[in-house]
Order: C-alpha cells, then sequence, then structure tokens
C-alpha cells in the first residue's frame, strides 16, 4: 500500500494524458479543442492544482490514512471484521460501501455552505476536458481526507480493499470529465452501471438543479437510488461553471482559485 500511495499519482496522470490525445483527436466540444492557446492556459492551471494536491497526498494524506488503516486492522475494529464475511464478499461489500460513501461525501459538498466554499472551486471551471478532474482546492482534499479516516475505519476495509478502489476510481473520474466524443449508445449502455461523460456534463451545468444532481463517483446506481439522477440529451446546450466565476475572472487563475474558499 505505500508504494501505490506513491504510483498512485503517477498512473492518473498517464491516464489523463493518454484520454487528453484522445479528446484532441475526437472532442465532443470541438470548439474547445480548436482555441489551441486557451485549453493549453485552462489544462496548466488545473494540472497545477493537480500537483499540489498529487504532492499533498504523497507527503502527508496517503500515510495517514494507512495508520489509520493499520489502527483498525490492529484492533480489529470496523463493521466487516466484526461480520467476517467470505474475503470476496468483503472486497465487494467494501468497495460498495465506499463508493455510497463517496457519493454521500460529494451531495453533502453541495450542501454544506463551508463545504461548498471549496467545492466550488471544481465547479468554476467555466470548460470541461480531462484536466476538470484534476481542479480540487487543496483544502477540499484535506476535508475529505479528514472524512475519510473516520469512514474508512468504520467500514472495516483492509489496506489493499482501499488500493483497489482508488485504483478504479483514478480512471473513471478522468474518464467521466473528460470532452471526448463517446458515441451516444455506449454512453447509454455504460450509464447503467458507471457514471459517465453525459452524465458528468450535467452536474457541472450552471443550472442550479443540473448541478446539484449526478453525484456519484463510480457506480451509477446511487444518483438512481437517492433520487439525484438527471439526464440531457443535448449535452452541446449546457453551460458549465458558475456564474458568479465568468471566464475571464480573476478567480480563474491558480492565486484566484486558491483564494475562493476563502472570498
Amino acid at each position: 500500500m505505500p508504494d501505490f500511495v506513491q504510483i498512485r499519482p503517477l498512473m492518473f496522470a498517464a491516464v489523463i494524458a493518454a484520454l487528453w490525445l484522445a479528446e484532441s483527436l475526437a472532442p465532443h466540444f470541438a470548439a474547445f479543442v480548436r482555441i489551441a492557446r486557451e485549453r493549453r492556459v485552462h489544462g496548466l492551471r488545473n494540472a497545477t492544482l493537480g500537483l499540489i494536491n498529487g504532492l499533498l497526498g504523497v507527503l502527508l494524506l496517503g500515510s495517514v490514512i494507512v495508520l489509520s488503516v493499520h489502527w483498525a486492522q490492529t484492533h480489529e475494529f470496523g463493521l466487516l471484521r466484526w461480520l467476517a464475511l467470505p474475503g470476496w464478499v468483503e472486497a465487494l461489500a467494501a468497495l460498495s460501501l465506499f463508493d455510497a460513501w463517496m457519493y454521500w461525501w460529494h451531495r453533502l459538498n453541495h450542501m454544506v455552505p463551508f463545504l461548498w466554499r471549496f467545492h466550488r472551486v471544481h465547479h468554476s471551471d467555466p470548460r470541461m476536458d480531462v484536466t476538470t478532474a484534476l481542479r480540487f482546492h487543496p483544502g477540499e482534499i484535506i476535508l475529505s481526507t479528514a472524512a475519510r479516516l473516520f469512514i474508512v475505519v468504520l467500514i472495516g476495509m483492509q489496506l489493499w480493499h482501499l488500493a483497489l478502489y482508488e485504483l478504479i476510481l483514478a480512471p473513471v473520474i478522468a474518464f467521466h470529465h473528460s470532452n471526448i466524443n463517446l458515441p451516444r449508445k455506449v454512453d447509454d449502455a455504460l450509464r447503467w452501471f458507471m457514471v459517465t461523460p453525459w452524465m458528468h456534463w450535467v452536474h457541472h451545468s450552471r443550472l442550479v438543479q443540473e448541478t446539484n444532481s449526478n453525484y456519484s463517483s463510480v457506480l451509477s446506481i446511487w444518483d438512481r437510488v437517492f433520487g439525484s439522477f438527471r439526464f440531457r440529451a443535448d449535452a452541446e446546450m449546457i453551460r458549465f461553471g458558475l456564474n458568479e466565476y465568468p471566464d475571464d475572472d480573476p478567480h480563474q487563475g491558480i492565486p484566484g482559485m486558491l483564494r475562493t474558499p476563502f472570498d
């Protein structure tokens, strides 16, 4: 697990690079790709936040989670340890329960004003491509990690459960933020079990009722179960971002994004 904490950012970067190339060759929103300089600036800004968060994860947060899981394992603490399920059932339960937690944590970031101050940095992006998956305020990363410490221990996840979930989560998040021209029929089929670009584009809409929908991270079932699923067939008409942060707003730069939660 410690080795995985070190290589996860590199794996994520490789997925981001591959999807950047794919959306360069076959973009859904072609106009943004044609404006090369704007796309480069946009990508560099988001990648800078991603680099900060990656260093934060490697140097501090990953180790904290490893220590908390090790404590729970040493003390035989956690729901799955108490149930003593067969190995494969325990693994599926761990992944499913944690993904359900990720749904509710995301939803709380939209419901709780203090959490939204940080999460709105992600939603203020007026363009949508794979680098948007990197655009998170470091404060949100710290808050989400603090919440994870509690839920991982409570569920009773093993280190390899967490590593496997992160291995699945990283490419899925990059995929559903991407500007790749995925055929509608393919997206329709994938959307029955996982979050897809067409589904997540709605979540980044400027319309409040659409912003407050489609909170799932990996499995799309949670939005259907908890009544927050929305879909639009006219994806080309979606305006991304937040009305209070236009394209030329100072908050679109690195200093502005870091300052956003405190304004």
